[in-house]
């Protein structure tokens, strides 16, 4: 009884094969266009960080921490956290995993925060798309990357789009969770004045939702920076290649020093964009 039941098994892997074969067949040029704009983003971001002088970037980082935290130490620490980095021979990689975390979370956050705000204010439209959240975070990475090659081949932009995907539910997730935790007691004030929906939303909803949105980015930061190894799989540049090589070579020094690096950068990441609810 079991086996008549197995042999006559539902052909998902069939049938998604067979949905790849005509996207491929009949998509390349959308495919190609997506290529050329995503590898275009990517030449255009990595030749201003690696064109510019290590130190300038590092000034511009620190800046932007002072601009973001108004806390010296945060700054110092920032500082102190890439001059390690340059220190240890990992600026080249470091600015082409940071290439790739900056378009991806980009990307993530200018699709992921207004499709939040959109299930936070239609319950019918969050329940509709948790599954398919659900899906985008649980499924492995590695099944992405799949589909991913097929349609941009190997480089940068298969693991760009694999980490889009990756991480687009968490800016939506928690970008949903911050405007509908707004205290009802401020939508009623604003109700009171006079507030269009257009202004309750962005002088009460965001600003109050801003921490979320905030955490939103740094969780895609987080989760971008856990893609690098997989990405470097894909022939992608970046800090994820001398994790391959240690993994390849069983060479725990090399292990470590990059696995360190990319622990290093997560922790400036995070401390330069925390935002603290006042």
């Amino acid at each position: 009884m079991l086996d008549w039941f197995t042999d006559y098994k539902i052909p998902v892997g069939r049938w998604a094969k067979i949905a790849f074969d005509w996207l491929n067949a009949n998509g390349g040029p959308v495919f190609e266009a997506i290529r050329w704009v995503m590898q275009g983003l990517i030449d255009g971001v990595m030749f201003v960080l690696q064109g510019a002088h290590p130190f300038v970037i590092i000034a511009a980082m620190v800046a932007l921490t002072w601009l973001f935290q108004r806390n010296w130490k945060t700054c110092l620490f920032v500082l102190v956290g890439f001059l390690f980095v340059l220190n240890q021979g990992y600026w080249k990689p470091t600015m082409e995993s940071l290439t790739l975390i900056l378009i991806a979370c980009a990307t993530c956050m200018a699709i992921g925060v207004p499709i939040g705000i959109a299930a936070a204010h239609r319950p019918r439209l969050q329940a509709a798309i948790t599954p398919l959240l659900d899906l985008m975070q649980t499924l492995p990475t590695f099944v992405y990357l799949i589909p991913a090659i097929v349609f941009f081949g190997l480089g940068m932009v298969p693991g760009l789009l694999a980490t889009v995907i990756f991480v687009l539910p968490a800016p939506i997730r928690l970008t949903t969770l911050g405007i509908a935790s707004t205290p009802p007691a401020l939508m009623e004030a604003a109700e009171s004045f006079g507030a269009t929906p257009r202004q309750r939303l962005w002088k009460v909803e965001l600003p109050y939702a801003l921490p979320q949105i905030m955490a939103g980015l740094t969780q895609a930061i987080m989760l971008s920076l856990s893609m690098v190894v997989i990405a470097a799989l894909v022939g992608a540049n970046g800090l994820g290649v001398p994790v391959v090589r240690a993994l390849n070579t069983v060479n725990t020094a090399l292990g470590f020093e990059s696995g360190f690096i990319i622990v290093v950068v997560a922790i400036i990441l995070d401390r330069m964009l925390k935002v603290h609810r006042k």
